[in-house]
């Protein structure tokens, strides 16, 4: 039974702190980072790939006593982490599964990076869900899944301005980076994709997401 179908049942309980779930996540993402660290195509794609997820992790350590997440969400953010590292360690136009699929499927492109930006917007989709469910009026309001939607296209377009800088600062050196592989609508594509991501991860587990939300307790927020 794979973690996310665990957190599913009455076994687990994902609004305790001291779950182990947390901890084999943590695990999982620590022990992919490590395995991608291992001589990558290019060191600074791979750093530029997975500064979320060193950023991230530590931050969610840091916080979980007083703001423990959901078991859907750790689950979530386990899978897109391996996906950033995984991208980090081949570039995303370079993956061997993309390439696999490519020839399969007589595609023109390695899709891992279409993949890549499906994730995310479908993980940002269930966090931005969840900070916005227990920090301000939102729960439960029409307004929640637009606006979820927003930010992640907001994200998402940053992202892109991020790569953007990056084409600027490092020309040629950025190439491996932005993974475009010749389209010109490459950017377009990309939100697009989030987009894509956000709306799905809505529709498929906005209730699952619920009931995992009301297990645990409301934080206290500062006035």
């Amino acid at each position: 039974m794979s973690p996310i179908a665990a957190t599913h049942g009455h076994t687990a309980d994902p609004a305790t702190p001291h779950s182990v779930l947390p901890r084999v996540c943590a695990a999982v993402v620590v022990a992919g980072l490590a395995v991608s660290a291992w001589a990558p195509y290019d060191r600074m794609t791979w750093l530029l790939e997975v500064v979320w997820v060193l950023i991230g992790l530590p931050l969610a350590f840091l916080t979980w006593r007083r703001f423990p997440l959901t078991g859907l969400l750790c689950c979530l953010l386990a899978a897109h982490a391996l996906v950033l590292a995984l991208g980090g360690h081949y570039t995303y136009a370079r993956v061997p599964l993309g390439e696999w699929v490519r020839d399969g499927l007589g595609l023109a492109r390695n899709p891992y990076d279409r993949f890549g930006h499906l994730m995310q917007g479908f993980v940002p989709a269930v966090l931005v869900r969840e900070l916005l469910s227990r920090t301000s009026p939102l729960r439960g309001s029409r307004w929640l899944a637009p606006l979820t939607v927003c930010a992640c296209l907001a994200f998402s377009a940053v992202f892109e301005m991020l790569e953007w800088a990056a084409a600027v600062i490092g020309g040629n050196a950025a190439d491996d980076f932005l993974a475009t592989q010749g389209d010109v609508w490459d950017t377009q594509w990309d939100m697009f994709c989030a987009l894509i991501g956000a709306t799905l991860a809505l529709l498929l587990l906005s209730k699952w997401h619920d009931r995992q939300l009301s297990r645990l307790p409301m934080p206290q927020v500062a006035a």
